[in-house]
């Protein structure tokens, strides 16, 4: 009985930590952690043009704080698909071009400098332009399947970004073209494996193909 007894301890002691560190009955999952990053960034875009137009006494360091906190454990996380991790890149890149621009403008009170200027350029400043890439080897399309769902995976999340649609790319048809384009550029160039990469320029969603 007592063997039970402390079984039954531990399952609750852990179910009791679970909760506590989600504050729900099952942990949070990395989609669901990098929404709540997209959120808590934009909250605290929210509170520092609050503070910065004088509306508020003290930075808000805390959820400054927090959005630091669950950047590292996304960034620390191996488990994030290639599609998740294209998501995590673009928000990081996004918190440091606004962490950039709130230090400039601390700077700036601190020397005496117009802060209402810079806080209405911090309410304007959209998510930076910085490239982003994924890379895709691949031999042969038709076999490695799992491959080319990385690639969709990433090209759609990169679409979904960028505003661009994607009803029209279905899995099935994606396959297929990835396919043929390999098997093009293989018999034209006499290469055994194709490279294909997803970026992001100049906020549009740029697909390549090349011999590796």
């Amino acid at each position: 009985m007592a063997i039970r007894d402390n079984r039954l301890l531990r399952a609750k002691q852990q179910a009791q930590a679970k909760r506590k560190y989600t504050g729900g009955d099952t942990p949070p999952t990395p989609d669901e952690q990098l929404t709540r990053l997209e959120e808590d960034i934009r909250r605290l875009r929210i509170e520092f043009d609050i503070f910065f137009n004088g509306a508020a006494k003290r930075p808000p360091y805390d959820t400054k704080g927090r959005v630091e906190t669950l950047i590292k454990r996304l960034g620390d996380d191996r488990t994030l698909t290639y599609a998740q991790r294209f998501r995590y890149n673009s928000l990081n890149a996004r918190y440091n071009a606004f962490r950039d621009l709130w230090r400039r403008i601390m700077k700036g009170r601190e020397e005496g400098r117009d802060s209402l200027s810079a806080a209405r350029a911090s309410a304007k400043l959209e998510t930076p332009p910085v490239p982003q890439t994924s890379s895709f080897v691949c031999a042969d399309p038709h076999k490695d399947v799992e491959t080319v769902k990385d690639l969709y995976a990433s090209l759609i999340e990169a679409k979904r970004q960028c505003g661009e649609p994607t009803e029209d790319l279905s899995f099935p048809r994606f396959h297929s073209l990835i396919a043929t384009k390999a098997d093009g550029l293989k018999e034209r160039l006499g290469c055994e494996k194709v490279k294909f990469s997803v970026s992001v320029e100049n906020g549009h969603v740029s697909f390549k193909a090349k011999a590796d």
